[in-house]
């Protein structure tokens, strides 16, 4: 520890004569900076403190070699240098502090938890790591196990309720205890856990409580508790109402919150019948633990008395509801029926009575003030109102501030003042092939009134108006007639409708009765009785053509009248040709499918007017334009192109068409096919040969094969023409 170098060991070899020709050499883990090595005596001396701890043994290697030549004497040799332990390293507790619960009421000797401290020294090595430990704070309640270190409850019955949490200090000390040791500490905080060992207790035995006879049924009016020392759900607990002359007016509930006794009220409260009441009530834990039952019952009762309170109350009606009745049509001021409330507090003070007037039936009825009484204000109608809902309110005289209401259900009874009439309008049909007696419709009736004055009905013909010679009228008894004919047979063309005046009667008393008129229309009809057509379609069905046939028929008649509009609006925009010529050169096509006959077919066309404008047509005017310039002799016009050259009369034509206002815009395209006359190598057609002298001898031809033997023909032919 001192600043001098520590002395370790000595190498030495056995060629050293201590002539200091030998050289000592170290060298591994620390040689140089730990470990330094006198290279002349060998001595090897430690520079720093070491610490097993960090390091427990270092591993070196030594050499001596020859100081002059440098070459070793002896093979490098390894030597370990061990850090001996020494007890400079306390006891520690890695996890502490800790935390930790027991439940109250544990027995002794109860294990709590178990420590352990750790020591940095050598156990393999003397006492430095040997560890005992100790309680220095805690005591009485726990102990520790010196070896072990378990700390464990050293009390009985400890109770969370008078104590909850204890602080242990706990000492771990090496070298077996002994003095001079080192040691540490830690700090355990143990907390007792609550068990169910408390029963509920009511602060008081007696209790009292007020409620005015106003409170509402369902209405909370108190509350109570019970004390319980525990926590959690060990202090848990329900109330009940176990005896008194209020158990069937009041209820109690829990309020698992706040543990309290919720008292309602079930009943009303009158202070005039009863003025107090009083109930046993016992609060008692839900959660129990029989190893603590020998503690006594885990359940309190309280003894509650209930007052009262006098509160000046508004009219009590003698029912809950009224159900009167009353006629309609009767007259105004007709008495309905009478309501009735009075004071039930004891003063029992005057009553007055009035209608609401928000609703629907205070305009149709009036109630006097003082007896209650209700009467029509406006003649009732069944049928329009059968029922009528008023709220009466009563109020007394000495505090009008003080209401009561009541429904009152006013029924309006039916009387015969509705006659009956038919249910809807019928459709009757007739068959022209009918037979007497035969049934063609069956009608029924209905009333306003009430079934007692409605049904049964009567259907009658008037005895008034003379006898119907076509149809009659049955009353089936069932509240429905049926509609019979008398002769044989109708006709459409003759009479299409008919008319059966009726009567019908009601039930009532006095009975009703009302007159209708049915319509009967004389239909043609098949065989089983089914309606084919009525009126207008029956001429058409004569025919033999059904609806869907003629419909048929329109649409294709109106589809051909279409297609010759559009066919005769066609023809008439149709634009006829600007240039409409069969001798115009420019569309003068020829087709013909035979072989041509060479120069000797001049049949399909006037071959001169591509030789020569003077040999062309005589000079045209266009057809889509009327001409303004009369029209010139024919050896004038001759005479006029001979003397103009072919270009000078194809510029000529297009200074004309160029210039010419009328005439359409569009382009034409004209086609002039000729040569010329003044080229002096003269022409290489053919098309001239016809006309003019030739000393060209055509024999070669015959000499050109097979394929020019038509040519050579025709030439060999005309050649023999000119010399005959």
């Amino acid at each position: 520890m001192g600043p001098d170098p520590q002395y370790v060991g000595k190498l030495h070899s056995n060629s050293d004569k201590g002539d200091g020709s030998v050289k000592y050499i170290l060298t591994g883990e620390g040689a140089g900076t730990i470990f330094i090595i006198d290279d002349t005596t060998g001595d090897i001396h430690s520079t720093k403190s070491l610490d097993r701890e960090q390091k427990t043994h270092y591993v070196l290697h030594a050499q001596a070699i020859d100081r002059r030549t440098n070459k070793p004497l002896e093979p490098e040799s390894e030597f370990i240098i061990k850090v001996q332990d020494i007890n400079d390293n306390a006891p520690k507790f890695t996890d502490g502090p800790y935390i930790v619960t027991v439940p109250e009421m544990s027995d002794m000797g109860t294990s709590v938890l178990q420590v352990t401290a750790t020591d940095a020294d050598d156990p393999t090595y003397g006492n430095s790591a040997r560890v005992v430990y100790s309680i220095l704070q805690g005591q009485p309640y726990f102990s520790v196990d010196p070896k072990t270190g378990v700390i464990r409850t050293a009390l009985h019955n400890m109770d969370r309720e008078a104590r909850e949490h204890y602080s242990v200090v706990i000492q771990a000390k090496d070298m077996a205890g002994q003095v001079g040791g080192l040691s540490g500490s830690t700090t355990v905080n143990i907390t007792l856990t609550d068990v169910n060992d408390n029963p509920p207790r009511f602060p008081q035995k007696h209790y009292q409580l007020y409620v005015p006879e106003s409170a509402q049924v369902g209405s909370a009016v108190g509350k109570i508790k019970a004390n319980d020392a525990d926590t959690g759900s060990n202090a848990d607990m329900t109330y009940s109402i176990t005896n008194g002359d209020g158990i069937g007016i009041f209820s109690i509930s829990t309020d698992k919150d706040t543990r309290e006794g919720i008292l309602s009220l079930k009943k009303p409260l009158n202070y005039e019948k009863k003025k107090s009441y009083t109930l046993n009530i016992e609060g008692a834990n839900t959660h129990l633990d029989f190893r603590f039952s020998h503690l006594g019952p885990f359940k309190d009762a309280t003894m509650l008395k209930i007052i009262v309170g006098d509160v000046d109350e508004p009219p009590l009606f003698s029912m809950p509801s009224y159900i009167m009745d009353v006629y309609e049509n009767a007259k105004i001021g007709t008495v309905v029926g009478t309501v009735l409330a009075q004071d039930p507090d004891s003063a029992n003070s005057l009553v007055r009575y009035f209608i609401n007037h928000s609703d629907k039936g205070d305009r149709f009825f009036n109630i006097d003030a003082n007896t209650g009484t209700i009467k029509t204000s406006k003649v009732l109608d069944r049928e329009e109102t059968p029922w009528y809902n008023i709220t009466v309110t009563a109020s007394e005289n000495d505090n009008p501030d003080l209401l009561s209401h009541v429904s009152v259900g006013i029924r309006v009874l039916d009387v015969n003042d509705n006659p009956p009439e038919l249910a809807r309008e019928y459709d009757i049909v007739v068959c022209e092939n009918s037979k007497p007696g035969q049934v063609i419709h069956t009608i029924t009736a209905t009333d306003k009134d009430d079934f007692a004055n409605g049904p049964r009905f009567n259907f009658f013909l008037d005895e008034r108006l003379p006898m119907n010679p076509n149809f009659t009228l049955k009353d089936n008894e069932d509240n429905t007639a049926s509609i019979l004919t008398r002769r044989r047979r109708f006709s459409r063309t003759m009479q299409d409708v008919y008319y059966l005046p009726i009567m019908i009667s009601d039930g009532g008393i006095p009975s009703l009765s009302s007159s209708s008129t049915l319509t009967i229309r004389v239909c043609a009809c098949e065989r089983d009785g089914r309606v084919r057509t009525c009126h207008a379609e029956a001429f058409l069905s004569s025919t033999g053509l059904s609806t869907g046939a003629l419909i048929a028929i329109l649409l294709c008649v109106i589809i051909l009248l279409a297609i010759v509009v559009l066919f005769i609006t066609l023809r008439r925009s149709k634009k006829e040709p600007l240039i409409i010529s069969e001798e115009d050169v420019r569309e003068n096509v020829v087709t013909y499918d035979d072989e041509g006959g060479g120069e000797e077919d001049t049949e399909a066309f006037d071959i001169t007017a591509l030789r020569n404008p003077s040999a062309a047509e005589e000079f045209k005017y266009r057809r889509d334009i009327r001409p303004e310039l009369k029209l010139t002799p024919r050896h004038q016009t001759l005479s006029t192109l001979d003397s103009i050259d072919v270009q000078e009369f194809i510029k000529q034509r297009l200074a004309e068409a160029d210039l010419d206002p009328s005439v359409p815009p569009y382009d034409s395209l004209q086609t002039y096919a000729y040569e010329g006359e003044r080229s002096e190598a003269g022409s290489i057609s053919s098309l001239d040969s016809a006309t003019t002298q030739s000393d060209q001898d055509y024999h070669y031809l015959g000499d050109w094969g097979p394929e020019f033997k038509k040519l050579a023909e025709l030439y060999g032919d005309m050649e023999s023409e000119r010399t005959t």
